[in-house]
């Protein structure tokens, strides 16, 4: 079992890993304020509205166009280790204290728990077993 659950974490660690330096594009186009097309890693399709201009009056009508496209880029981390003095003074005692109680936050008990060792036992005034007959078999 607990080799399982360690080969699971190891797992999820190198998917968040892989995921975190993992950079895409999206690009989507409209038409007027419609959403036509959505596209990752590829460009989207046009609707066919675009007016292809080649004298300078078809290009003042190409800038009325009703068109456009929009572009996402998500840029993935490209440094995996962060180190300790990168971080500002603030975030340093953050951490540390953070660490600090964390790790004392699961202080164990001692083995043996024996909550009447400071209580006297009772004092025999008679054995009871052998006043009341009662033995066990």
């Amino acid at each position: 079992m607990k080799n399982a659950v360690s080969n699971i974490i190891s797992l999820v660690m190198a998917f968040l890993v892989l995921f975190s330096t993992f950079s895409f594009t999206v690009d989507q186009h409209y038409c007027g304020d419609f959403l036509v097309d959505t596209a990752v890693f590829s460009r989207a399709e046009s609707c066919g509205m675009e007016m292809k201009s080649s004298s300078n009056h078809d290009a003042d009508l190409l800038a009325a166009d009703c068109c456009h496209n929009n572009k996402v880029e998500v840029a993935g981390q490209n440094e995996l280790k962060i180190s300790f003095d990168s971080l500002e003074f603030g975030q340093q005692i953050f951490l540390s204290t953070f660490t600090y109680s964390y790790l004392t936050l699961f202080e164990g008990l001692p083995s043996e728990v024996t909550p009447f060792k400071d209580y006297s036992p009772p004092l025999l005034v008679a054995d009871i077993q052998i006043l009341d007959q009662v033995f066990l078999i």
